[in-house]
């Protein structure tokens, strides 16, 4: 099923940003690019997290990937919202746990951590994994809580 996604990393994550934009836009995916544009200059991440979260918050897209080095800092600071479950996962299994028991809407990943092909499979699994719903429903209703 075609999906549309938000894309948004900093300087780190760009290249790897780039790989999976390319290749999901070959799969036929709507993608939305919210930078960065670039990696020769040193950006903040936040800033970035931020503008894929008013994009998933402004149902622009179905679901979010966002890159940095280490994947941790995006990840931080895309949580900060309410409605955004952005999950940092580093292969299939976490990519695929993220979607069933956590509802995860944004897949993030680091690209100094993660190589090319294993972010690709991860991101695969976790677009055309559902969510599981049942007992990790509770759950996932208590993210939402606290936040913007």
């Amino acid at each position: 099923m075609v999906k549309k996604i938000a894309l948004a990393a900093d300087h780190a994550g760009f290249e790897l940003k780039e790989f999976l934009k390319s290749t999901l836009k070959d799969n036929g995916h709507t993608i939305f690019d919210h930078g960065t544009l670039e990696s020769d200059q040193s950006v903040d991440y936040p800033d970035f997290a931020y503008k894929l979260a008013a994009a998933l918050r402004a149902e622009e897209a179905h679901y979010g990937l966002l890159v940095c080095g280490s994947g941790i800092g995006i990840s931080i600071a895309a949580n900060r919202f309410k409605d955004i479950r952005a999950a940092l996962v580093h292969d299939v299994t976490t990519a695929k746990l993220a979607r069933l028991h956590n509802d995860a809407n944004v897949i993030v990943l680091g690209a100094r951590i993660i190589g090319k092909e294993v972010a690709l499979d991860a991101v695969d699994t976790f677009l055309t994994t559902s969510f599981e719903g049942g007992r990790h429903q509770r759950r996932v209703d208590k993210l939402s809580i606290f936040g913007s």
